[in-house]
């Protein structure tokens, strides 16, 4: 192959030349595609004097060796028969060189020959692998692609328990006349290993416990994925500070391998509190206490105390880990609860006990829940208990509960493709032990999608309804009110609902509220929304949706999104002016 120079510059001797002694190279190169190109100018020496001096004897060596460079470049994709021209040129102090590449015919794999023991054949993982080399026949011959594709099934191999398995051919055949390739391949794979022990190191709990976290038993076939869900499964409990999942391969025997697994506890206490604040809630201070186990048995036990301007919570949950496939947990908590909105008013002990567990993709939550206390709802502003109007109550309920719920996201802390959707089933037993009967059913939905770039359309819809022989006898928590953070903005929290004899607000039956907002981020952490919420709570069918809309700033800060929004109700002769609502929290 041979470089033609152009331009009668270069032509005249080269001590002629004009004296340039530092100068830097700018490289051209057309006449393939953008692949291609990547590798010529990765391949040639040329390119790697872009920002470096290079004298006239240099450029001169640089300028005549590229040909070959090319032809180098370009042989693992296939293109045995490469040639390139050039024109080089000074420019100022720099030197330009275009090189025009006529990359060939390329070789095209014609024969794929592979020879593999047919029990490692049937694996699903090492089919899979070998459907990787068989699509190598009739493409260009790739380096790249060729050494992947035998890889992989090598490393399927070993994946699968066949570690003594060996690659004994490894040959390709290359005719440049007729632009063919013949690929060769032989495994040795010699025995499928299982599994041995599992040997826990430093385990604070009893023997056998951790075992539950085993997604195979002493006797499996050895894979390397079900070691990983080993290792996302002791991580995700929460229990350990470092969790290192080590198959002893170098003493493997008889088909065999043992697997040891070396733990260090994580602190056992953890205290968190701080400062907060939510429209909803106004400001206030949490803290709490958890235990990440209390005993060799892997239990828990988690309390908090919130102390807010409308909110008071004091809560403990004991919750018994039941570790294998299904994450399944026995739980059980009480939860007293001093609430004061712009509407209601109670204070309620709530005592819980349900299994939860992974069911065909959904967390699914079974409990009994025994709810007390008093209530007052149709307040306004601050007016005094006794005011006109007002509905005062005190009530005891038992009732099953059933939720499911489930989401789905490409990013924990800010979802570009992503949905949730929880499902919640609550009833009396008829009057068993409850001042009333009563069943409901409610559903939450949330969908976000990404559009444009830097762009986000979020849909959120909320419906649920309520059966019930006595509605005065439900505490504010079991009945629908609408407005606030996460309902329809413009409007206080649970200000919009049915209204008693006397115009004050009391709740209702059955709730709809939907939301469209769409979103732009003009930097990676910093963007603006435009939203509109509609939606109300109501009693039979008497549906009247309120309508807020606004905008609002986003801030993915490090300690999660933080949302501004300002709203207001949109022709409502009752309510005016403008609502501040802040929301600190995850996507789904």
């Amino acid at each position: 192959m041979r470089l033609t120079r152009r331009h009668g510059l270069l032509l005249l001797p080269w001590f002629l030349l004009p004296a340039a002694a530092q100068a830097g190279v700018v490289l051209n190169v057309d006449g393939v595609d953008e692949n291609l190109k990547n590798a010529v100018v990765a391949g040639v020496e040329l390119s790697q004097y872009a920002a470096r001096d290079v004298t006239d004897a240099q450029i001169r060596r640089l300028y005549a060796n590229a040909p070959d460079q090319v032809q180098a470049a370009l042989r693992p994709y296939g293109y045995y028969e490469a040639t390139a021209t050039g024109d080089l040129k000074q420019v100022g102090n720099n030197w330009q060189v275009t090189l025009h590449v006529v990359p060939g015919t390329p070789v095209k794999v014609t024969a794929v020959n592979v020879a593999i023991d047919d029990t490692a054949a049937k694996v699903p993982a090492i089919r899979r692998a070998l459907r990787g080399v068989d699509n190598l026949k009739d493409k260009p011959m790739n380096d790249g692609q060729y050494d992947a594709a035998r890889d992989a099934v090598s490393g399927a191999l070993t994946a699968t328990g066949f570690l003594d398995a060996k690659l004994v051919t490894h040959r390709v055949e290359v005719n440049r006349a007729e632009h063919s390739a013949k690929v060769d391949l032989k495994w040795e794979t010699g025995e499928r290993y299982r599994y041995g022990h599992v040997n826990f190191k430093n385990s604070q709990f009893r023997d056998g416990f951790l075992n539950r976290y085993l997604p195979f038993k002493s006797g499996d076939y050895f894979s390397q994925d079900q070691l990983l869900q080993l290792q996302q499964a002791l991580n995700g409990a929460d229990y350990f500070a470092v969790v290192n999942v080590i198959p002893d391969t170098d003493n493997a025997k008889d088909g065999t391998v043992d697997v040891n697994v070396e733990l260090a506890p994580a602190k056992r206490t953890i205290y968190t509190g701080g400062p907060f604040f939510g429209t909803d809630t106004g400001p206030g201070l949490r803290g709490g206490i958890e235990k990440r186990w209390i005993n060799d048995r892997g239990h828990k036990w988690k309390n908090e105390l919130v102390v807010a301007q409308r909110l008071k919570t004091l809560s403990t949950l004991y919750q018994i880990p039941m570790p294998g496939p299904n994450q399944r947990s026995f739980n059980f908590g009480a939860n007293y609860r001093d609430a004061n909105t712009v509407t209601s008013k109670s204070r309620t002990l709530q005592l819980v006990a349900n299994e939860t567990r992974l069911w065909h993709g959904w967390t699914r939550t079974i409990g009994m829940n025994a709810l007390t206390g008093t209530f007052t709802v149709g307040k306004r502003g601050g007016e005094g208990d006794n005011a006109l109007g007002l509905e005062h109550g005190t009530s005891t309920l038992l009732y099953p509960e059933i939720s499911l719920s489930r989401k789905k996201g490409d990013n924990p802390t800010f979802v570009r493709s992503g949905w949730s959707l929880t499902l919640t089933a609550r009833s009396t037993v008829g009057t068993l032990l409850s001042d009333a009967s009563f069943s409901t059913i409610l559903g939450d939905a949330k969908w976000i999608q990404s559009f444009w770039g830097r762009n986000r359309l979020i849909l959120r819809g909320t419906a649920g309804k309520t059966w019930t022989n006595d509605f005065s006898a439900l505490p504010p928590q079991l009945r629908f009110f609408a407005g606030g953070d996460r309902s329809v903005r413009g409007y206080d929290f649970e200000s919009i609902g049915p209204r008693n004899a006397y115009g004050r607000v009391i709740g209702g039956e059955s709730l709809l509220v939907g939301s469209t907002e769409v979103e732009h981020y003009f930097t990676r952490n910093w963007g603006m929304a435009a939203f509109v919420d509609a939606g109300n709570a109501f009693t039979g069918t008497d549906y009247r949706p309120r309508v807020g809309t606004g905008l609002g700033v986003r801030w993915l800060s490090p300690v999660g999104m933080i949302r501004l929004d300002v709203a207001v109700p949109v022709h409502d002769k009752n309510e005016h002016g403008i609502h501040l609502h802040v929301v600190i929290g995850p996507d789904l």
